[in-house]
């Protein structure tokens, strides 16, 4: 095929460069540090490294896969390739499920905070207005999400650089009549006040506020520059770790005791009044406003990415795959909007009920996205080796099997803290009931009975209907046609699907620019197939037909009146069309013979 158009530019180096930054930082951060302090003591930056580096390990599986095999659907498809359709297909249900109810739970949580300063604003309203107005800023355009996400992700940079340098002239003796200090790291009962083992005990929490590291793969989809993006992101991830959720938990225990009343509400703001700054509950309040919207922004973009990931896999609805003429899935948003909607009216009217279920029963699922990342690596590095590989795991497979391990390990800390073991466990019911609606979708399609096609009446045909595409010029449909047109003056009327998931553009391409590239693929495919038939002197037209490929087959059987159809397909394993059982439907409606081919997709192109 011709040269396919090159990935439209939605976000900047710049704007993608803070996205990677700030993608770490949220409220956790802000707030969750005290709770993390008070379990484990003045070793919880310990704790945080710890965490931290399990994050770490794990984004560099990630890039590795990502970087050798940029995909839309990032570790979605890399757990389909690696362990089947169901991990695919879980994966991506499961990390949409989760953001949608975080989105919804974050909009209250701004709402809360804004309450400080006007407190007779009703909750729902303003988490409603919150909510909303992240939607419109999703809606607009990919570039104006960008644009908000930098600017919040550079105040909440901002914020912590600021306490990193004053919280260490502080500690270090660089305050104006202070002298170094750390002498809350052991006097109040020593550095392992509950014990060396507490450490361990608060990773589950550190890992949650460090949730979002990923979203730089799914962004860099629409960037210049994919893999350099996600190269990038990954090894950033170490420093920002390290400086931003380590460094602050050391300089938070050695300007404030651990065990201090002060570190029940937020953390940042006593230490920054213990350091005399002024106005710090309002400032503080502010980053902490700043970064709930910036992962309401964020969650809402990932959420809606994802969904249109399995759309373009035939997961979801395939009228979510539709994008405004900005390059924005309109649908998409709107539909993960929805739910995040529903989680605001929830907290209002059962918080103890609905929305307590609703934030269990996704509590773990990050978890289980990042340990089947893990395995995904793992898998695939033994599958396909280490050649070509520009960004590799460290010491494979020594601590990719490692991170397995500690992943899992997290996983039964949670059953057995029994404050988190009902968020395990509902998210594990959450994981059964998405893998068994996968298999009894598969069993259904598998199950139905095969219909016989319609028998010809022995003479050759006259008229004949091609409906295929990826497979369009394959040597198996190139084979067949001929066949039927060897001996007779027959008529061949090609129709291919104008669709994103039939076309392959959807495994490569973002929103921004799917449509475009599946014309222009879809349309190359076609005038190849054409020009090479008629160069053997075959009779032959063809067109684009509708996105949904019995649609076009309808379409065609109306203009063309043939009397012979053949359908080309992929393998079972990998064709949409055979799993929705399209050349026995075509049989049942149009009662024509119908003939199956077969095929591979066509080596000679490629839709990326």
């Amino acid at each position: 095929m011709g040269e396919s158009p090159a990935l439209k530019k939605a976000l900047s180096e710049r704007q993608l460069r803070m996205i990677a930054i700030g993608g770490v930082i949220g409220a956790g951060l802000f707030v969750g540090s005290g709770v993390v302090i008070k379990a484990t003591g003045p070793g919880a930056f310990i704790t945080y490294a710890l965490a931290g580096i399990l994050v770490i390990m794990i984004m560099r599986m990630l890039a590795e896969m990502a970087v050798s095999n940029p995909s839309t659907g990032s570790f979605s498809d890399y757990s389909r390739a690696a362990l089947g359709d169901w991990a695919g297909f879980s994966t991506g249900w499961l990390y949409w499920y989760f953001w949608v109810v975080v989105v919804g739970f974050e909009a209250i949580a701004g709402a809360k905070i804004i309450q400080l300063w006007i407190p007779g604003a009703p909750l729902w309203l303003t988490s409603m207005v919150l909510l909303a107005l992240m939607t419109a800023t999703n809606l607009f355009s990919v570039s104006s999400f960008g644009e908000f996400e930098f600017w919040f992700a550079g105040l909440k940079v901002a914020a912590i650089i600021a306490f990193l340098v004053l919280g260490s002239c502080f500690v270090f003796g660089l305050w104006p009549g202070k002298s170094m200090d750390l002498s809350n790291l052991t006097a109040h009962g020593g550095f392992f006040p509950l014990g060396a083992g507490a450490v361990t005990v608060g990773v589950v929490t550190v890992i949650f506020s460090m949730m979002g590291a990923e979203i730089a793969t799914i962004a860099a989809a629409e960037s210049e520059n994919p893999q350099k993006a996600v190269a990038r992101a990954a090894n950033s991830v170490i420093v920002r770790i390290a400086v931003f959720f380590v460094g602050s938990a050391f300089l938070l225990t050695c300007i404030l005791p651990w065990n201090g009343a002060e570190l029940a509400a937020s953390p940042f703001v006593s230490a920054f009044q213990a350091m005399g700054i002024p106005y710090a509950q309002h400032i503080m309040n502010a980053v902490v406003l700043t970064a709930v919207l910036s992962c309401l922004n964020s969650g809402m973009y990932s959420a809606s990415r994802m969904l249109f990931v399995l759309a373009a896999r035939r997961e979801a609805p395939p009228q979510l795959m539709k994008v405004s003429a900005n390059g924005v899935p309109v649908r998409a948003i709107l539909a993960s909007s929805v739910i995040g909607f529903f989680c605001v009216i929830a907290a209002a009217f059962w918080e103890s009920t609905i929305f307590t279920f609703l934030l269990n029963s996704s509590g773990a699922v990050i978890i289980f996205v990042y340990l089947l990342i893990a395995i995904s690596q793992t898998v695939l590095r033994f599958r396909n080796g280490s050649e070509g590989l520009t960004v590799k795991m460290w010491l494979f497979p020594v601590l990719s099997l490692v991170t397995i391990v500690a992943m899992i390990a997290v996983l039964a800390q949670m059953y057995i803290d029994g404050s988190t073991r009902s968020q395990l466990l509902l998210s594990l019911g959450a994981w059964a009931v998405i893998i068994a609606l996968f298999f009894a979708n598969r069993w259904f399609v598998a199950s139905r009975p095969t219909v016989a096609s319609p028998q010809s009446d022995g003479a050759p045909p006259a008229r004949v209907l091609v409906v295929a595409n990826r497979t369009l010029g394959s040597a198996e449909l190139g084979a067949e046609l001929r066949r039927i047109g060897a001996d007779a003056d027959t008529r061949f009327h090609v129709v291919v699907p104008l669709n994103p998931i039939d076309a392959g553009a959807g495994e490569t391409h973002g929103p921004l620019d799917l449509w475009t590239v599946t014309e222009q693929v879809a349309s190359d495919r076609l005038q190849r197939t054409v020009d090479a038939l008629r160069a053997e002197g075959v009779e032959v037209d063809g067109v684009l037909g509708d996105y949904r490929p019995l649609r076009a087959l309808a379409d065609g059987v109306t203009s063309f009146h043939p009397d012979h159809i053949v359908i080309s397909t992929l393998p079972p394993e990998t064709s949409v069309w055979q799993r929705f059982d399209m050349v026995d439907r075509a049989r049942l409606e149009h009662g024509l013979p119908v003939t199956h081919v077969v095929a591979a997709a066509d080596t000679e192109e490629s839709p990326a």
